[in-house]
């Protein structure tokens, strides 16, 4: 088994199977002190994305735990396993922020408009959830939007350009609650930096046929 720790992440074990793959395995994450959710910065990373950033996420969008909306009032759209190696190669759990679009799939037309088709900001939750006790990796990704209606099964492509912080083991909803609406805060404040913002046009995401 492997540790790789970082000043600025979190440490994640990586335990080789049998097969020789890796597989990522949760480290208890730490509980959340006074001090941590009282001195929180609104603004995080440098001005301009730092390595290991950007990083290029897609995959349809695919039925989560079906709680962000009920328990946290923060609907989220889960990308399949098979779009999470990018985020195991390069970076620690935690939550990110950077942008997303999501577009149809081809064939049947779009039941979205325009406006919710566009490059959005987004804040991105990478790892075990820890207050929910998930027994695999996931990456759930909350758009800063409202959108007209749901859209499973569309494509969804997410570029991660920063950190904001750690999973958390909390002992209340309340306060994971609370937390979240500041991780939008310090997402939609991070991301309005020039050195952010011209990620919204790059190659990466669809260009919109208006």
């Amino acid at each position: 088994m492997t540790v790789v720790e970082t000043t600025e992440l979190p440490a994640v074990l990586l335990q080789t199977e049998s097969s020789g793959k890796i597989r990522p395995v949760l480290l208890e994450p730490d509980l959340p002190d006074q001090t941590f959710r009282t001195s929180r910065p609104d603004i995080v990373g440098p001005d301009v994305p730092d390595k290991p950033f950007p990083i290029k996420l897609s995959g349809p969008v695919q039925h989560g735990f079906g709680r962000g909306s009920k328990d946290l009032g923060c609907p989220t759209a889960n990308l399949p396993d098979e779009s999470l190696p990018p985020m195991i190669a390069a970076a620690q759990t935690g939550v990110y922020y950077g942008y997303a679009q999501v577009t149809p799939p081809e064939g049947p037309s779009s039941t979205l408009p325009v406006r919710d088709t566009c490059v959005l900001p987004m804040v991105m939750s990478f790892g075990w959830n820890p207050f929910y006790k998930n027994e695999r990796m996931t990456v759930e990704i909350h758009l800063l939007h409202e959108f007209a209606s749901d859209f499973y099964g569309y494509n969804m492509k997410s570029m991660v350009l920063g950190y904001i912080r750690p999973e958390l083991q909390y002992t209340s909803r309340e306060a994971l609650i609370e937390d979240i609406e500041f991780d939008k805060k310090v997402a939609l404040k991070s991301l309005a930096r020039p050195g952010y913002e011209v990620y919204m046009t790059d190659p990466f995401f669809t260009a919109q046929q208006l």
